[in-house]
Formats: structure tokens, sequence, C-alpha cells
């Protein structure tokens, strides 16, 4: 490690640095991000996948929600319109987030959402 441009000190260059604040994009953000995330989704009462971590679940029948996780995007779906403005007011007490409202682009897959179908174009 070396001391910055413009910030040298001379008789001082070996000395260690304290850095004063963690940067974005540390190594271990995204694990820490996801434990966070994780717990966060338990709390309100979701459970993970047993055979895909990315996916999570909560409620049955007509008040199942099912949410899909990519980094720090979140797809949310199920049959209930209040159920889905609930967990998102939950969210929003734990997180600041936007509402994208609907889908209509997501890792490359264009998705197209009509009234009686769904149209998914690569």
């Amino acid at each position: 490690m070396s001391q910055p441009e413009g910030f040298e000190v001379k008789g001082k260059e070996k000395y260690v640095l304290k850095l004063s604040k963690a940067l974005y994009g540390l190594r271990q953000a995204p694990r820490a991000w996801n434990i966070k995330l994780d717990k966060s989704l338990k709390n309100l009462k979701f459970s993970k996948c047993a055979c895909e971590p990315a996916v999570y679940t909560r409620g049955s029948g007509e008040n199942a929600l099912i949410l899909g996780v990519y980094v720090d995007d979140l797809l949310v779906t199920g049959s209930s319109p209040v159920e889905i403005m609930k967990f998102k007011t939950e969210m929003t007490t734990q997180f600041e987030m936007s509402d994208l409202g609907l889908l209509s682009f997501y890792l490359g897959v264009e998705v197209d959402q009509q009234q009686d179908f769904v149209t998914l174009k690569q």
C-alpha cells in the first residue's frame, strides 16, 4: 500500500494508513448484503426455497407470495395485490427502495404482460 498521490509525507512513506469507512465494493459486501436481506425476509415470515436459494415464499393459497432475488433486485409475485402492497410497505420500512412497477425487462429477458397472457422475449 502506498500513500495516495498528493498526500505523500516525506519520511513517512512506509506508514500504514487507516481506512476511515468501508468502501462500496469490498469483497465481503455481497455476502454481508445477502445475510442482511435473508435475515430481514425471515423476520417477515418468508421461507427460503430448499432447491433454489434465490427464491423465498410466504403464505399459501390466495395469500401466497413468491419472491425472487437477484443481487439487489427483488421480483415479487402473488395472486393478492393487497399482500404484494403489504410486502412492499414492510420492505420500505427496512430498506430504501424503488418500486419499478410491472416487470418489463429482467436478466436479458423482455417481459410483456397483458391481461390474458405474458410474453417472454430474449
